[in-house]
């Protein structure tokens, strides 16, 4: 029951805060390009990295990570608005923005994991 309560708790933070950001980056980009669903998606594959690598060799509860991993990173990024809005693109003859929008998502997406990553160790080993 422990773990449910985590994950509805992370779960609702990080679609309230993802609410927010979108909301955010809509007001200072307008157009047709789902730039607010990128924006989330790409900052959540920075912070899962850099929390990954910050934590990787901690000895961090099964029950943290659930909550941050899981419910609040999980809340946070969006797969399914990703896809409905570049199979929206498509559908709407926007041929090379929906393209733009899986490279974006997909190959930055998993640089930022990857930078977050190194980040969070290169951080470990600056305090050790």
């Amino acid at each position: 029951m422990t773990k449910i309560m985590l994950l509805v708790a992370g779960g609702a933070t990080g679609t309230v805060t993802r609410y927010a950001v979108s909301g955010l980056t809509h007001r200072y980009f307008d157009g047709t390009f789902p730039i607010g669903t990128l924006v989330v998606n790409l900052i959540g594959s920075f912070l899962i990295g850099l929390i990954w690598g910050l934590w990787e060799t901690s000895n961090i509860s099964s029950n943290t990570r659930t909550f941050i991993f899981i419910g609040i990173l999980g809340g946070f990024t969006t797969f399914s608005s990703y896809t409905m809005e570049t199979v929206n693109l498509f559908r709407d003859g926007e041929i090379k923005l929906g393209l733009t929008n899986i490279l974006a998502n997909n190959i930055i997406g998993l640089l930022l994991v990857f930078i977050g990553f190194i980040l969070g160790k290169g951080l470990i080993n600056l305090t050790k």
